[in-house]
């Protein structure tokens, strides 16, 4: 198998996709942080020193979706027409799972940028509450689903 980012002579590039045919993309990633309970009722309840937790999460999430290509080397700047971040409670936990969707109208995935906004956004969980809870684990980062381009669709 050969590798794209690597070139005749096994040095590293960014793949050249001028060539590929522009379609809508989208892909979409989870992951979750599992808290104590303090931590979690504290976000839920909105009685965290550093502010809204979650809304803030949001913010980030999107942040990272858009700064994934200063972030990841091979990474093209890509022009996003669309980026959304849900977040659901997991009382049973305790935690809460973020799902991060990227979408795009281009010549090139928008994977890595479903991920690099999940992980900070997750990130910016685990910062804001880190004062309760240093146990705080996140886990499951993952791409769910993808759609558009040469590979096809995938789903996990």
């Amino acid at each position: 198998m050969n590798l794209t980012h690597l070139d005749e002579n096994q040095r590293p590039k960014m793949v050249d996709v001028s060539d590929k045919k522009e379609t809508t993309r989208i892909a979409v990633a989870s992951g979750i942080i599992e808290m104590s309970q303090d931590a979690y009722d504290a976000i839920v309840a909105e009685k965290t020193k550093k502010g809204p937790v979650l809304q803030t999460a949001v913010i980030a999430a999107i942040m990272g979706v858009k700064k994934t290509s200063e972030l990841i080397p091979m990474c093209h700047p890509l022009n996003l027409s669309g980026i959304n971040c849900d977040v659901e409670e997991l009382p049973e936990l305790p935690g809460f799972k973020l799902i991060v969707t990227a979408k795009l109208k281009g010549q090139t995935g928008v994977e890595m940028e479903a991920l690099t906004g999940t992980t900070v956004g997750l990130l910016t969980i685990y910062d804001m509450v880190k004062a309760i809870d240093k146990g705080m684990i996140i886990r499951n980062v993952q791409l769910e689903t993808k759609s558009g381009g040469k590979s096809g669709d995938y789903k996990r």
